[in-house]
């Protein structure tokens, strides 16, 4: 799948931290989207050649259009764009992909984000099934945050304002630890920052015995990414090789990536 270009028709505020942006997209078709509630883009914006994932909000609303809420952070290129974003401005798209799986003989869920996992979290409970065992344990920066999810009835939510989201320690990490699991198997989706979703998928697995397949676990942001970033320059390739030695034992993407993430670990980062 190569590129394809889209065009700003429309750009809104969805909330305090929110930037919603619809795009036309004449060659919607070939980005061959996934349909999964967390589906998300990677979108190049002028001066920004690595690219973002950013969730696919809706489709629509109007036929070959996309719907895309920017979280707004104090920098980076791709919020300040969005801060600046006109009608008529051009970017490109490609990379669709999503995480969220649930299991066919899952019988309940666990569903945890924070400010940059509000968009695919919003989604998702929009596409829950009728009859879905759900809890959602959500992270934001102030109360106001959180009138942008829409929850169905009937579904526990347990929330942490002024935590997290680059402003205080998170509380997440503990917030899942404290959730009681109920009978049957379950499955987690999560969506935060980096080292606070390794510490929920690791006492996930080291503590309830959890497989691989019982959760959808990703690292949106980063702390600290540009430390981070000129750490792992040193030792990127090593890095990736690891990634790609397990590919090519025939392990699933989601297990390489996880024994990507451990040899990191093992090295500090």
């Amino acid at each position: 799948m190569g590129s394809v270009e889209a065009f700003v028709a429309e750009v809104v505020d969805a909330g305090p931290r929110m930037r919603r942006v619809i795009f036309d997209v004449p060659q919607l078709a070939e980005l061959t989207l996934p349909g999964a509630g967390d589906e998300a883009v990677g979108i190049y914006v002028p001066d920004d050649e690595e690219g973002r994932n950013y969730t696919v909000r809706h489709r629509g609303p109007g036929d070959n259009q996309l719907t895309c809420d920017f979280v707004l952070h104090e920098r980076g290129v791709a919020s300040g764009w969005a801060r600046r974003a006109t009608a008529g401005d051009r970017v490109m798209l490609d990379h669709a992909r999503s995480w969220y799986r649930p299991e066919a003989t899952s019988t309940w869920q666990l569903l945890i984000a924070d400010l940059s996992g509000l968009p695919a979290l919003a989604r998702i409970l929009d596409e829950l099934p009728d009859g879905t065992e759900v809890s959602v344990i959500v992270e934001v920066v102030d109360e106001s945050d959180l009138d942008y999810l829409t929850v169905p009835s009937g579904i526990p939510v347990v929330k942490s304002v002024g935590t997290g989201n680059g402003y205080a320690a998170s509380r997440l990490t503990d917030l899942a630890k404290a959730h009681a699991h109920a009978d049957g198997r379950g499955y987690c989706w999560f969506a935060g920052e980096a080292q606070t979703t390794r510490e929920v998928r690791k006492y996930l697995r080291a503590t309830h015995g959890w497989s691989a397949n019982q959760y959808d676990i990703v690292g949106y942001w980063r702390f600290d990414s540009e430390t981070w970033d000129r750490k792992f320059e040193e030792v990127s390739d090593e890095m990736i090789a690891v990634y790609e030695k397990a590919l090519a034992d025939g392990k699933s993407d989601k297990v390489a990536a996880e024994e990507f993430d451990l040899a990191l670990e093992s090295i500090g980062l």
